[in-house]
């Protein structure tokens, strides 16, 4: 394991490398985070990065407290990895991206019947289903590069001779509208699990992540039946919510927030819009509070992105990227705030995890369309 996992304080569990870059906010928003009232255990991964007023990349434990704004608005936020039917020997790149058309604007419940009569939409369908969402949010079709376990790989159904898709969403408002209501009533204090309180947030944030793994099926099917392709479900994960667990003996709730969860099979981790992305196998370890890294980690406030890039970079050229690959999207701001020199390297942070012993990799795949966001921002 070498120097891979720190413990600068009691409690506290750090999964870095003397290579990997770590932003001193982050640093000092795990230790404040730590502090809080019942917070037993805690543990930051290698993309860790600052957020609101929480790291964001880390898990903490509590045996009696939730805390709804350590998880934040976009409950149920994560990944999903499929494999599609579209042959990588016969892929038209330009064509693909007229295919994909416009996937801005939601669907209703009807539509959804309607194409997929075995998906039955959650009520909370208004929320914006099917759309993938701003920030860093997006789909992705990908090429399968490198094969890492062939056995597992074969076991999934992962073929290299046709395209794989990403998804990365979540709740969309949904989310957002159980945190506002909670900060609205309590703040940002501690809930008692098992009060009326309590019960209350948690019945919202399963709802909320029911709904974010829904909406990731619904975008998924959305772009196979644009680009006319099937596709199987290969992995799914969220990366920001809440779960009973059981750590070091002690029986209590696990926090996740932009953490992955080692205990719910193979794990599918993005890099950057022109990066390398890997789906891990999780080693059975309590070290990270069964947690992993969710991405490569922002290495820059989305503020500075485009002071920092915009001499240096067009739109059009950021719209493409060192491996072939096309992004579509339409924000001008967002583009920039995207643009891959303003997150880490994905194979540092993956580095990270297996000198920890905390990940084995199964395979990797690049980028070949990115989609965000195809209606330009007024």
């Amino acid at each position: 394991m070498g120097n891979s996992i720190q413990q600068p304080s009691a409690g506290i569990t750090l999964i870095t490398t003397p290579e990997l870059w770590l932003e001193g906010e982050a640093i000092k928003q795990l230790h404040t985070t730590a502090t809080l009232p019942d917070i037993s255990y805690a543990a930051a991964m290698p993309d860790i990065h600052p957020g609101r007023g929480y790291p964001v990349g880390a898990a903490f434990f509590t045996t009696q407290l939730i805390y709804p704004a350590l998880i934040g608005g976009d409950i149920g936020c994560g990944m999903s990895l499929w494999q599609t039917s579209l042959k990588t020997h016969a892929m038209n790149q330009a064509k693909l991206i007229k295919q994909l058309g416009n996937l801005d604007q939601p669907l209703s419940a009807s539509e959804c019947t309607s194409l997929w009569p075995d998906i039955q939409p959650l009520q909370q369908h208004n929320y914006a289903s099917g759309t993938i969402g701003g920030g860093n949010h997006f789909a992705e079709l990908q090429m399968l590069d490198t094969i890492y376990v062939a056995e597992i790989a074969e076991q999934i159904g992962l073929n290299k001779q046709h395209l794989q898709l990403m998804v990365h969403s979540g709740s969309r408002g949904l989310g957002g509208a159980i945190l506002d209501k909670h900060i609205r009533q309590f703040g940002h204090q501690g809930l008692i699990a098992d009060s009326e309180a309590g019960k209350s947030y948690l019945t919202q944030h399963n709802q909320a992540l029911a709904y974010a793994q829904q909406n990731r099926e619904l975008i998924a099917r959305r772009i196979l039946t644009n680009l006319r392709a099937q596709g199987q479900k290969l992995a799914d994960i969220s990366h920001n919510f809440i779960e009973a667990a059981c750590i070091h003996g002690e029986s209590g709730w696990l926090h996740r927030k932009g953490a992955a969860p080692a205990t719910q099979g193979l794990v599918v981790i993005p890099g950057s819009r022109g990066d390398y992305s890997y789906l891990v196998q999780p080693l059975d370890t309590p070290t990270a509070l069964y947690s992993l890294a969710h991405g490569a980690g922002r290495k820059w406030q989305r503020s500075a992105c485009k002071g920092r890039l915009s001499r240096r970079y067009t739109v059009e050229q950021l719209s493409r990227t060192v491996h072939g690959s096309r992004v579509i999207c339409a924000d001008r701001e967002l583009i920039y705030e995207e643009a891959p020199q303003a997150y880490k390297s994905i194979d540092s942070v993956i580095t990270a995890m297996v000198q920890a012993e905390l990940i084995r990799p199964i395979a990797r795949f690049k980028p070949v369309i990115t989609y965000k966001v195809k209606t330009e921002k007024k």
